[in-house]
């Protein structure tokens, strides 16, 4: 008897010495003991996480380990943030801030990019997060308005912020009034950038006031109808007073949505509609609830940031409609206030410099902020070095050394931070503002890689934001615009750790393309 059962046993372990348990494989990093919260499924609980070829592999009470492991006790493991309205995706400094505030896919989707294919080219191998563009409606434009325009960085915004300006720009865009001729150019142009892998287009009428017409904005959505792709729109009015509020601005574009399809982003909702904000993000969900796909964004500061010659900014909108004066705008080169007379030589001399200027009211934008129905974006511009005025570009720029509006370093640290010291939403609300919601949207708008993201689930990307409840915080501030953000010590992009200990690790580059489908 005896000797059968050694038998037994022994034939017992041979066989499961071919049988390994399905969590006892050694993952690419492991994250233990961590407060995981997916806002798609409301998960919330403390789990592990095995990370595995880029891919989340295992979530799961058992005792996992890793070729690397982080003790993420006490600590939040939430989806990587994804932020579809930033303009410094597409250079090291900028990248290093993002990553800093928990940004693990920051996409240029309001102002665009164009040429669409060398903006892609420009970061191929060489991103440190993940990275895409839509199809800039402002640079074509300016291409048609102005031949001396010729850009380098495929990036409007580089070009206008830059005090060495060498592409030629100089915001003929704003009031040039195509042709119909012109406007078919501009369709052809356009449609070109949707057929590079464009994710959608990028619409700023506010910044073209007097020149766009209403044929041009109808032919955008139009496009998108036929893409199936979405708008991301700078309203065209920044007002509280008639004949041009701020939610005209929405509706035009609402409209044209109803007619041809494709979905529509508002950005930054709060600084058009300013006192009307609640009513314009009613509209919009009132909307969506007759089936088209509209949404609104908020990035949580009641300043905004944008060149002098904004037409917004002129003073009979300015001081008449938004009910601001020249003392509310800072040049930020000089972090002064401007004078009547220092705002028209600006125009004359830089219409793209830098400023930051006072918009709606702090309490509105608040509100507008907790509400369930809107996105958390940052509207990131690039910063200026202090001392020289410089772009601050290089990856080395120490952040200190940089000025400007603090939202590009500090939004999505900021809305956590008033999550704890304002109870603003509950904190998976948040997080889903910030990542499972942008995702979604364009996962619903034909950006088919979306539905990999902005989720904690198993077999998604492994894009991971990890970070304290009880002490992140934003730092930035407009006199040091730069400053990052902190209690966010890891950072995860693609299942490769990119922020480790609050440190972003130089050479390291995870991050891949959003694009859709390259058209022949």
């Amino acid at each position: 008897m005896k000797n059968k059962c050694v038998i037994i046993t022994g034939a017992l372990l041979f066989i499961l010495s071919f049988i390994t348990p399905v969590h006892a494989q050694e993952y690419d990093i492991a994250i233990l003991n961590g407060r995981v919260m997916d806002p798609e499924t409301m998960l919330d609980k403390i789990l592990n996480v095995g990370l595995k070829d880029g891919k989340i592999a295992v979530i799961t009470e058992e005792v996992i380990t890793g070729k690397e492991t982080i003790n993420a006790e006490g600590l939040v493991v939430s989806p990587g943030f994804i932020d579809i309205h930033c303009h410094i995706s597409d250079f090291p400094f900028g990248q290093k801030l993002s990553l800093r505030d928990g940004v693990t896919t920051p996409l240029d989707m309001e102002a665009g990019a164009y040429p669409v294919d060398a903006w892609y080219a420009k970061l191929d191998s060489k991103s440190q997060t993940n990275y895409g563009a839509a199809v800039s409606t402002a640079s074509v434009r300016e291409i048609l308005a102005n031949p001396d325009y010729n850009t380098s960085t495929a990036s409007i915004l580089l070009d206008a912020f830059d005090p060495h300006n060498k592409s030629g720009f100089n915001m003929s865009l704003t009031e040039f009034l195509p042709t119909p001729e012109q406007i078919d150019e501009m369709e052809r142009m356009l449609e070109n950038g949707i057929r590079q892998g464009a994710l959608g287009l990028g619409a700023v009428p506010g910044y073209m006031t007097k020149g766009t017409t209403s044929r041009e904005t109808i032919m955008w959505q139009k496009l998108m109808g036929k893409y199936g792709l979405s708008t991301v729109l700078h309203g065209r009015f920044s007002s509280q007073m008639p004949p041009a509020t701020g939610i005209l601005g929405t509706q035009e574009m609402v409209s044209s949505v109803a007619a041809y399809g494709g979905g529509l982003y508002v950005s930054h909702i709060h600084q058009q509609a300013l006192s009307y904000t609640p009513t314009a993000i009613e509209l919009l969900d009132a909307a969506s609830k007759k089936g088209l796909n509209t949404v609104a964004a908020i990035y949580p500061y009641w300043q905004g940031a944008t060149v002098a010659g904004a037409d917004y900014l002129a003073p009979d909108n300015y001081q008449r409609n938004m009910g601001r004066s020249y003392e509310d705008i800072i040049e930020v080169a000089t972090m002064k206030p401007l004078t009547k007379e220092r705002y028209e030589e600006l125009l004359k001399t830089q219409p793209g410099a830098s400023v930051i200027f006072g918009g709606v009211e702090e309490k509105i934008m608040l509100e507008a902020l907790a509400d369930p129905r809107t996105m958390i974006e940052s509207d990131a511009a690039p910063l200026s070095i202090s001392e020289t005025g410089e772009l601050a570009l290089d990856w080395s720029t120490p952040y200190e050394a940089t000025q400007g509006h603090p939202r590009g370093a500090g939004s999505h640290a900021k809305a956590l931070r008033l999550v704890r010291e304002k109870k603003l939403m509950p904190l998976i609300l948040a997080i889903s503002k910030m990542s499972y919601m942008q995702a979604k949207f364009l996962q619903e708008n034909g950006v088919e890689q979306m539905a990999a993201k902005g989720r904690i689930q198993e077999g998604k990307d492994a894009d991971i934001t990890i970070f304290n409840p009880e002490t992140v915080m934003d730092n930035a501030t407009m006199e040091k615009g730069g400053l990052p953000s902190t209690g966010i010590p890891y950072v995860i992009v693609n299942g490769t750790i990119i922020v480790k200990d609050d440190k972003v690790l130089e050479g390291v580059y995870p991050g891949k393309p959003i694009r859709n489908n390259i058209i022949d």
